[in-house]
């Protein structure tokens, strides 16, 4: 096939043959053109899109990062009854339990006749930071600066 093709070439006039490269020169440069503008776009999408794949790699590293924080700063479980806990930690406080009633093996239920509000809050607080979430807390005003209080405690994770 190539011998045909170079034998119709030479058939032609120099001013022909000059013409039919020039031809073949222009098709060569639109078919590379054609192929390069694409792939050129095709190129800048994939960049756009990796990166946004960096920075969702970056968020995502960020989110177990803290996730393993957390894990490493989880409190551990209670090693007494929580009733005997809480016991302990208001009378360490100074607070005088009125009741104190469990509901279960991780729940308990005290009230507290009278407390400063700014002890009662640090006291409470305080507990928290331990793994002892308040799942309820009701005061009441005694009308002597101090304040009556209700408290549904919970042992975080049990």
């Amino acid at each position: 096939m190539t011998d045909r093709l170079l034998l119709w070439y030479r058939a032609r006039t120099q001013r022909e043959q000059r013409l039919v490269l020039g031809g073949a020169v222009i098709a060569i440069l639109a078919v590379a053109y054609l192929l390069i503008v694409p792939l050129n776009d095709i190129l800048e999408s994939e960049r756009g899109r990796h990166a946004t794949d960096v920075i969702a790699l970056g968020e995502t590293q960020v989110r177990v990062d803290a996730v393993k924080a957390a894990q490493a700063d989880r409190i551990a479980p209670l090693q007494e009854p929580i009733e005997s806990v809480i016991r302990a930690r208001a009378n360490d406080a100074g607070f005088a339990l009125a009741t104190v009633t469990p509901q279960g093996s991780d729940r308990v239920a005290i009230a507290i006749a009278s407390a400063r509000p700014g002890a009662l809050t640090g006291w409470v607080a305080d507990l928290e930071a331990s793994g002892i979430l308040v799942e309820q807390l009701t005061t009441t005003d005694n009308g002597d600066r101090t304040v009556a209080a209700q408290l549904t405690l919970r042992a975080r994770g049990q």
